[in-house]
């Protein structure tokens, strides 16, 4: 089933299936989200949870003695949400654990998301509430949202650039391509005292670049041709991914994600990864970002 918002200057669709987003567009027609083309890649803003990225051979142990199992990105892209809220400007949608997440994360919670429209942003908040009666809850959560690039016809992949809000010098770490786990201990110079990256298809021929060294808050995606842009601006989230399919995807993903795939210097024991998030019995904690469109 699908939901729809709606203001003067923008119109949201958002589905029951992964509780994701399947359209963004102008009121004038332009069409901001990826749509999903399978010859590229058949998703367009799947939710991160219970991990960001990759776990070392897909598991991990949690808690005590326990084990949690799930492909990259957690078990939440594929579940069907229930829609708890909708107005004209705003839906949440949710899904709790059933057996089939029990099995792969072995902790009973609450996983939500709202949609809020305002102006010519869209705020994206995750809420995760921990409905255990004494364990303490370890996650993370990301967006993974992917934006037309181009955007309009008759243009190139090159034509377009990411603006960063501050002038960035920084290293990336490798990326394990078979494995979508990270070494954070070789790295290679990426940004140079700069804020603009201009895009280009080689610059995803190992997959992501993974910053976890940026000093901006706020990433702009906009053309050299015209004044369209997108600009995702991510104050409580650490990380930031850029992404697109080594098969030259006419997209980039732009993601906020609160942890980073198990690097190469972590154990596999899920709560000592870095920057772990933890939710205390009957807990919900709440991390929104936003997506603004010119």
């Amino acid at each position: 089933m699908e939901y729809s918002l709606s203001n003067e200057f923008l119109e949201v669709k958002v589905s029951s299936t992964g509780g994701a987003m399947t359209s963004i567009k102008s009121k004038d027609g332009l069409e901001y989200l990826w749509q999903g083309d399978p010859a590229y890649w058949a998703n367009q803003a799947p939710l991160l949870f219970p991990i960001c990225g990759s776990i070392r051979e897909n598991q991990a142990s949690v808690g005590d003695h326990r084990q949690m199992q799930m492909n990259r990105h957690g078990i939440v892209r594929d579940r069907e949400f229930d829609c708890e809220q909708q107005s004209m400007h705003s839906v949440t949608m949710a899904v709790r654990s059933d057996e089939e997440m029990l099995e792969q994360f072995p902790f009973e919670v609450k996983f939500s998301v709202t949609y809020t429209l305002e102006g010519h942003s869209v705020i994206q908040t995750f809420t995760v509430e921990n409905l255990e009666e004494e364990e303490m809850l370890p996650f993370f959560v990301g967006g993974h949202p992917a934006f037309n690039c181009p955007m309009l016809e008759g243009e190139d992949y090159t034509d377009y650039y990411v603006e960063f809000e501050k002038e960035e010098t920084c290293s990336v770490p490798e990326q394990l391509t078979e494995t979508g786990l990270l070494n954070l201990q070789k790295r290679r110079d990426f940004l140079k005292g700069t804020k603009r990256l201009p895009l280009n298809f080689d610059l995803f021929a190992e997959d992501a670049v993974t910053f976890d060294e940026l000093k901006s808050r706020s990433v702009k995606l906009a053309s050299e041709k015209h004044g369209h842009s997108v600009t995702v601006d991510f104050e409580e989230f650490p990380y930031f991914i850029l992404w697109t399919t080594a098969n030259r995807g006419p997209f980039l993903a732009m993601e906020p994600w609160l942890g980073l795939s198990t690097c190469s210097d972590e154990s596999d024991q899920f709560e000592e990864k870095r920057g772990v998030q933890i939710a205390a019995p009957g807990e919900r904690r709440s991390y929104s970002f936003t997506m603004t469109f010119a």
